[in-house]
């Protein structure tokens, strides 16, 4: 293809050479070079591409597309934009032929609810026969293909990947997780969403490597109803207005409130051994009562989103109630049979935030006591460990401190750091710093009417120590433990 075929959406100099030529392949890693690429100079937080022209060179580059002025060998062909981030993301739509435009995108923000969201969503639009692809924080799902992800919004070079896979295994829907971070970086520039998604917003993400502050959070959230369709917002949440009130989409609500165009009432928690879930009526723009095996009301929001997204897809009602009944997310709320007495179930809360939100729910329920189980991650911010610590000893009956990811520190010190934050509760503790010993105390102490929470992994399948990831899923631990306990 033509170099002007890549850059027909982009505003751009031409600094050295032409754009006329003819070039092989788009690249933003300078490693995958090769004879006739095109490489996009991103100015990342560990490496800057800029410093990697010369490199490039050599190994044949084509031409490069850089956001400063460069110091470049005749013969290599300099184009200048503004944004490089921003020029990715337009040239990669371009590289892969726009494949956005061939699927209805529907994308989803917010702190919490995300991954839960989409899979619902997915599950009831494919209870209709659309099939449909999936970007998100566990996985990318295309056709029978389920990439492991590395980040909630990939590169945007891997998202028009992605969606030029799901073009051709013959998806006509795409629903994705688009973080803050994501829309921040331009991930997502250039995609033209059929509907947008706010579920909701708390203090997360504030720090050197993501947001400066609660204010530019929310504002990068707020950019996806600048290139949306649709937009369907959370009514109930006090930042609603704020995020919406620079949309250039026509918006609907949902929520609790009487205001809300999808509203759920009269709602009931469904609690039996082993069991948690919730019922409520759907008002508003649809009438009809449905049944969640997921506890809570945030469970309520997310089916309330999913129905939303859905009603814009004229899928009928019987098929919405049975979908939702089925829709199952690894490592969220995922309830694991281990004893007729007792509930057990494996929760991704690795924040106080969701932790607070999670032990609340389950409050509700009355259990005879909440167990957790938690650790937090090595080389991450101390104060996360102060909260959680605090949280857990003031919501749960006990909880038991063990290990999460150390990565490069010493478990024990993460462990005691926690411990900071619990003893200015009068909660009750103990610390087992063996992961899986930690879940052999819990079942083998669980009491009748427990509910034990394994927090903070949910759909990790590792436990990174020393820069090393090693295998661990609780599920297979909590398999182990029962054999064990069993002799």
């Amino acid at each position: 293809m033509k170099l002007t075929q890549l850059l027909e959406r982009l505003e751009y100099e031409v600094v050295q050479g032409d754009d006329q030529i003819e070039v092989t392949e788009l690249i933003n890693d300078s490693r995958k070079v090769s004879e006739g690429s095109v490489f996009v100079c991103i100015s990342g937080a560990v490496s800057d591409g800029h410093t990697y022209i010369e490199q490039v060179a050599e190994k044949g580059a084509a031409a490069v597309i850089v956001e400063k002025d460069v110091e470049a060998p005749e013969g290599l062909t300099v184009i200048k934009v503004k944004d490089t981030r921003y020029a990715l993301a337009m040239t990669s739509a371009a590289y892969f032929g726009y494949p956005a435009e061939k699927l209805k995108v529907i994308g989803i923000t917010g702190t919490k609810g995300k991954t839960t969201t989409t899979y619902m969503v997915k599950s009831i639009l494919e209870e209709v026969g659309i099939r449909v692809g999936l970007i998100g924080t566990i996985e990318a799902i295309i056709g029978d293909k389920s990439i492991p992800a590395n980040n909630t919004t990939p590169e945007s070079y891997t998202i028009q990947k992605y969606f030029a896979e799901m073009v051709e295994a013959g998806c006509e829907c795409v629903v994705m997780e688009v973080s803050s971070q994501g829309l921040k970086l331009d991930r997502t520039a250039g995609i033209p969403f059929e509907i947008g998604i706010f579920t909701n917003l708390g203090e997360d993400h504030i720090g050197p490597n993501e947001h400066k502050d609660f204010d530019e959070y929310k504002y990068c959230k707020s950019l996806l109803f600048k290139q949306s369709k649709i937009g369907i917002g959370n009514v109930d949440d006090k930042w609603f207005k704020d995020i919406f009130k620079d949309a250039t989409c026509e918006v609907e609500t949902f929520g609790f409130s009487d205001k809300a165009d999808i509203r759920a009432t009269d709602v009931k928690h469904i609690s039996r051994p082993g069991y948690l879930g919730v019922q409520y009526h759907v008002a508003g723009l649809m009438d009809f009562d449905v049944e969640i095996d997921i506890p809570g009301d945030f469970s309520v929001y997310n089916s309330l989103t999913a129905i939303a997204v859905c009603r814009h897809f004229g899928v009928p009602v019987e098929d919405i109630k049975k979908a939702l009944k089925v829709a199952r997310v690894k490592g969220r709320i995922e309830m694991i049979k281990v004893s007729d007495d007792f509930t057990l179930m494996i929760d991704y809360a690795h924040n106080a935030m969701a932790l607070e939100s999670l032990l609340d729910t389950l409050r509700d329920y009355h259990p005879e006591r909440i167990v957790t189980v938690f650790g937090c991650g090595g080389n991450r911010s101390k104060t996360r460990r102060y909260e959680m610590g605090e949280v857990s000893g003031k919501l749960s009956d006990f909880t038991i401190i063990t290990s999460d990811n150390p990565r490069f520190e010493e478990p024990q010190a993460i462990i005691d750091d926690i411990v900071v934050g619990m003893k200015k509760t009068d909660g009750k503790y103990i610390t087992i710093c063996d992961r899986k010993e930690a879940i052999k105390y819990a079942i083998e102490h669980g009491r009748p009417g427990d509910v034990i929470i394994l927090a903070g992994k949910g759909h990790e399948t590792y436990q990174e120590i020393k820069g090393v990831k090693y295998d661990m899923d609780e599920r297979v631990l909590i398999k182990e433990v029962l054999e064990e306990l069993k002799k």
